[in-house]
């Protein structure tokens, strides 16, 4: 079969297809034949070599944290799932692995997947599996966001970002979108009260807020500035700088600046499905890229100035 695979740190033209040996699912595993996987900023660290802790240094590396497809095997004990259900789900973030979501057939334990919402794509899935996960942890689990809370969705047009302005409008907050301003349509119509242009609006020119969830990682010390008293801050951009940030907040208590690394499973992609079938949660999708471009998607992720995700489609697996 067919996988995409990193073959050395560095920039997307490290990413190679390769052809592997199919896996085979063992006791309480699955095996997905993909129809599509997105690109996340997990993948694109991983593939940066910033998550060496995890990947380790032994190539190739396995890329795509998440997928959506069809059952095509199970194993002893994988209770639940039958050949032929649609699923989406994600491989473990804090494992390594040789063959990851973007691949024509990937295993994962039964509890890293659910069935698909019904009336999605196998590319719509896809782009909500991470962004919708993280948005709901973020706003429910993190700053336990209620109705009537003013919110920030700084980065909002990105996959996070947009699910989180849907989220948080769907939990009755009052919500700021800051983005480019050719997506103030986009974001309006996903439940934004008000749009802010990131180009020209400085932290200082906004809030007070009682919630705020950042996807971009910079400026968090000005931006946590902006909170109302008793407000709540979550970033989802981990790295160097912003991890820095996040631990000199800690004296600041409740209103220091959260973090935490998305790992849906079953229970948290139900009730994700939850808010897509009750109209409340739609996908957002950039652009699609056969798997043979995936390099070309995730250069895209880099550029960013993109409204949603970029979408990776699998060809079909053989039996």
């Amino acid at each position: 079969m067919k996988a995409a695979q990193i073959m050395s740190f560095g920039t997307a033209d490290v990413l190679r297809i390769n052809e592997v040996d199919r896996p085979v699912p063992r006791t309480g595993e699955v095996l997905v034949s993909v129809e599509a996987s997105s690109v996340n900023g997990h993948d694109v660290i991983v593939r940066s070599g910033g998550l060496k802790m995890v990947s380790g240094r032994r190539f190739p590396i396995g890329t795509g944290l998440d997928f959506a497809g069809t059952v095509a095997a199970t194993g002893a004990d994988a209770a639940g799932y039958r050949v032929g259900d649609r699923v989406w789900g994600t491989v473990h973030p804090r494992k390594k692995h040789s063959v990851a979501g973007a691949a024509e057939y990937v295993v994962v334990p039964a509890y890293r997947i659910a069935l698909a919402p019904a009336d999605l794509s196998a590319v719509e899935a896809a782009s909500l599996v991470v962004g919708g996960s993280t948005a709901l942890i973020a706003l429910r689990d993190s700053v336990r966001m209620v109705s009537g809370d003013r919110v920030l969705v700084r980065g909002a047009a990105g996959g996070v970002g947009t699910a989180a302005v849907q989220l948080a409008h769907a939990m009755g907050g009052q919500v700021t979108a800051l983005a480019r301003d050719r997506h103030a349509e986009l974001l309006t119509g996903l439940g934004a009260d008000e749009v802010l242009d990131y180009g020209s609006t400085t932290p200082d020119r906004t809030g007070p807020f009682d919630i705020i969830v950042d996807t971009v990682g910079s400026e968090l010390n000005s931006y946590r500035s902006r909170l109302a008293r008793g407000g709540r801050m979550v970033t989802v951009a981990l790295s160097p700088s912003s991890m820095a940030a996040i631990a000199a907040s800690s004296v600041h208590g409740a209103r220091r600046i959260r973090a935490f690394s998305a790992d849906p499973e079953t229970r948290l992609l139900h009730e994700v499905a939850d808010f897509v079938a009750s109209g409340l949660l739609r996908p957002v999708v950039d652009s699609v890229y056969p798997l043979a471009g995936i390099a070309a998607a995730h250069q895209a992720f880099e550029r960013g100035g993109v409204a949603g995700k970029q979408v990776v489609t699998v060809p079909r697996g053989s039996a």
